[in-house]
């Protein structure tokens, strides 16, 4: 097994970020290695000397724009460990989705052991000894773990980019740049599977486009055209490099239950069935779900305001007329302005008196969904947090 061999012993290793992450890479170089110190520091970038360490492990919500010598990360140390056994998977949206359907689908279709990590779950290096030679990874990349790593996955997996993370990244350019380190560092060994609307990337790996608008016919239980795209990726890492029986593949693709908070039913009240989408913090990520959901009467939208563009959402609202729009929050003001002069549109303070006047609103038999196209913070302590307590709210 590929092991993290003498790189910490002996070594003076800062430790900038103490969150989950921060105390996994402590308790891994504990555990794993001899280094001479260890030290924590929370702050900004001026506030500790860089020169007096061999290592700086760097959390991923920490700003740091540009590779700096010195500095690296969980998941750079956990590539470099197990780059060989990894299926990396990152984009805009769907990555959480396509990465359990993976695992489920290499689980079933294969005879390895897999192991399903990274930004869908526990920090990566809590699974180092659960990991042999013969395991597969499953790792779920966000842009801020891809942000400064210098090592890429053996089979990389990129779904697609939209507007998202301006907050952090201020511009497209920055944000692309931190998800492209996927393929950056790979090989004529390794595998690249893109789809058709992420810019073109200089790369040596296989590459293999996919088509977002030619996908095959899947039987799925999670709704959404979007949905069948991720199993087009899937099938198409599982069959092709994996080897895995196609009808085996399809078989279990057709048993996947989805995840919480992505277009998930919670429950009927009332005559009115209420679904959770809370995970949707971007214009395309609501349409997708507006158009997977046709009973859907009425929509609840808005949350923090990150400055990205809602063009594409208010000319979709203006052109379809059928369904009743609920704002809230920062972003659902900035929207609510464009379109208020349409029959059928409700401004709200927030999700409970949005989820108050859906009850109001809404149609027995048809849907009242929460699909925000904004992020959770400033109001709630995550997306997850904010579907939790719109299934309280709607249920009530």
């Amino acid at each position: 097994m590929p092991g993290i061999g003498n790189k910490f012993d002996g070594k003076k290793i800062l430790i900038w970020g103490y969150g989950r992450e921060g105390r996994s890479s402590e308790n891994f170089l504990k555990n794993h290695c001899k280094p001479e110190c260890i030290d924590i520091f929370e702050g900004k970038r001026d506030g500790f000397d860089a020169g007096k360490y061999d290592h700086i492990i760097k959390s991923p919500g920490i700003v740091m724009l540009e590779n700096q010598p010195g500095f690296t990360s969980q998941t750079e140390i956990f590539l470099e460990c197990f780059k060989e056994q990894t299926v990396g998977i990152t984009g805009t949206k769907g990555k959480s989705t396509t990465s359990a359907l993976m695992a489920k689908v290499l689980s079933e279709c294969t005879d390895k052991q897999v192991k399903l990590l990274g930004n869908i779950g526990l920090p990566c290096l809590d699974y180092y000894d659960e990991i042999d030679k013969d395991s597969i990874v499953v790792f779920e990349m966000s842009c801020h773990q891809l942000a400064n790593v210098m090592v890429s996955p053996h089979i990389a997996v990129f779904l697609n980019l939209y507007e998202e993370h301006l907050d952090y990244y201020k511009t497209m350019d920055a944000y692309f740049k931190a998800k492209r380190n996927i393929t950056k560092y790979q090989s004529r060994e390794d595998y690249f599977y893109v789809g058709s609307n992420v810019p073109d990337i200089v790369t040596e790996a296989k590459t293999k486009v996919i088509e977002l608008a030619k996908v095959g016919n899947y039987d799925l239980k999670i709704p959404g055209e979007h949905n069948y795209i991720n199993a087009e990726f899937v099938y198409r890492v599982a069959h092709d490099i994996f080897k895995a029986d196609e009808e085996a593949v399809r078989n279990s693709m057709a048993t996947f239950e989805g995840l919480p908070h992505r277009l998930q039913f919670i429950g009927t009240k009332d005559g009115i069935k209420y679904y959770d989408d809370s995970i949707s913090t971007i214009p395309y990520a609501t349409i997708a779900a507006l158009k997977a959901l046709p009973e859907t009467d009425t929509v609840l939208i808005g949350g923090m305001d990150r400055g990205i563009e809602y063009d594409e959402l208010i000319n979709y609202i203006r052109a379809h007329r059928g369904v009743k729009y609920i704002f809230s929050y920062e972003a659902g003001e900035r929207i609510y302005k464009e379109v208020k002069e349409y029959p059928g549109c409700y401004y709200t303070d927030d999700l409970y008196k949005a989820v108050e006047l859906a009850k109001t609103l809404t149609e027995k038999g048809k849907v009242c969904l929460l699909s925000p196209a904004a992020a959770s913070y400033g109001y709630f302590k995550n997306f997850e947090h904010r579907g939790d307590m719109f299934k309280e709210w709607a249920l009530s």
